[in-house]
């Protein structure tokens, strides 16, 4: 089957239909299908932590443990991000996006079947590197699918499928994991097969893209930095890592730790403390998706101050609130806190023009890494304090949105790329 011509950038359409829009137009049809393809593959990572409950109690897992299984979902795709990005920077390849599906897949069906620690591992890994091999590539396909005016907005379109994809483990803990047990698994193998299909109608969209657009399609940018200009963006760069890091860090506690706090500390069973999370993380969809339109109208940099900024008082409360007020504390700070999150990887893109690859898969894959390296250390932390203690201490993280003051302004940041 070959792609329409009208589907191609040159002659995009502005909805799913074809129409002569320009080279401008944004194209929603595939916005649609990637951001479809990261909602069943951020469920099949969200599975990982509706399970963890389950795991942890039908393997006498300590936290320290749990915490080394989101460790080796997150770290993997973290580390292979970037080296994704960067290699198709260089050399685009529409045919890994339904090939890393297939490493998904298995995983799913490993972790069905594992009955021993070290296979729950093998599993995550191989989820993990599915999901190293979508993101940086989800990505750039977003970027080429949207116009200049409208990245803010095509990356909220990709990204909110993710966070609602995340947002889904808690609801699959209740509904299926409490009575299915570890071998609920094995229905997201279907998931895995569904990805599959979307990706292969992707891939053709992408291939006819590269193919029509060549030196548009690779990391190019004729924009020459000055050594100070160099420094200006690394240490930009920098200051978004130490965003990325807080924001990571204190999603990680709520989604991975919240429901052992509610139910260690405030007595409600597991399978009611899931409504808690899936409200943090349903809110937190809701807010990724207006982040970058608001963005594109009010200013990345600004969106990413009232993101973190925003959330401290209601993270600051949320360790001494009760069931009743836990639940509109934990919607009201998660759509504030994750409205940025589509946000970093535009802003990201434009401090470092013709690295879309490399800089989304360095940003999304930070993001993984840093909440894996975030749920070893909680997990360690809690199993030497108190789960108690981890949540105060997670409540302080927000306030370092105040390094904000020191990115540069959006219109700087534009000029630098010669936009």
């Amino acid at each position: 089957m070959s792609v329409p011509a009208s589907h191609l950038k040159g002659g995009a359409a502005q909805g799913s239909g074809p129409a002569s829009t320009g080279n401008n137009a944004t194209i929603y049809s595939i916005l649609f299908a990637i951001s479809l393809v990261h909602l069943l593959n951020d469920s099949m990572q969200s599975v990982i932590q509706s399970i963890l409950p389950i795991l942890e109690e039908g393997m006498s897992l300590t936290y320290l443990q749990v915490g080394f299984v989101i460790f080796g979902l997150n770290v993997t795709s973290s580390i292979l991000q970037p080296v994704v990005g960067m290699y198709t920077d260089k050399k685009p390849s529409p045919w890994l996006l339904p090939t890393g599906m297939v490493a998904s897949f298995f995983g799913m069906l490993t972790l069905a079947f594992a009955n021993q620690y070290w296979q729950v591992i093998v599993a995550v890994v191989l989820i993990g590197l599915g999901s190293a091999v979508f993101h940086p590539e989800g990505s750039r396909v977003a970027n080429m699918a949207a116009s200049p005016r409208q990245r803010g907005l095509a990356q909220s379109i990709f990204q909110v499928g993710g966070n609602a994809g995340q947002s889904l483990g808690p609801i699959m803990t209740a509904l299926i994991f409490v009575t299915a047990k570890q071998f609920g698994a094995i229905y997201f193998t279907f998931v895995a097969g569904a990805a599959i299909l979307v990706q292969w109608f992707v891939a053709k969209w992408y291939k006819a893209y590269i193919t029509a657009n060549p030196r548009a399609a690779r990391a190019s940018s004729a924009t020459v930095f000055t050594p100070e200009r160099k420094r200006k963006v690394r240490n930009a760069v920098v200051m978004l890592v130490v965003l990325v890091f807080a924001r990571s860090w204190y999603s990680a506690c709520i989604s991975n730790y919240y429901a052992f706090y509610l139910r260690d500390v405030l007595n409600t069973s597991i399978g009611n403390a899931q409504w808690y999370i899936f409200t943090f993380l349903g809110a937190g969809a809701v807010g990724t998706f207006f982040g970058g339109p608001l963005g594109d109208r009010f200013g990345r940099k600004n969106i990413l101050f009232f993101s973190m900024l925003g959330s401290a008082p209601f993270a600051l409360l949320l360790p001494y609130a009760n069931t009743f007020w836990a639940l509109p504390l934990l919607a009201v700070m998660g759509f504030i806190l994750l409205s940025s999150f589509s946000v970093t990887v535009v802003y990201a893109q434009e401090l470092v023009p013709g690295k879309i690859g490399t800089v989304s898969g360095l940003i999304t894959g930070l993001a993984f890494g840093m909440g894996a390296l975030g749920s070893v250390a909680l997990g360690a932390m809690a199993d030497f304090t108190s789960i108690s203690f981890v949540m105060k201490i997670c409540s302080v993280l927000p306030l370092l949105g105040l390094l904000t003051f020191l990115l540069p302004a959006d219109t700087t940041v534009r000029s630098w790329s010669g936009e």
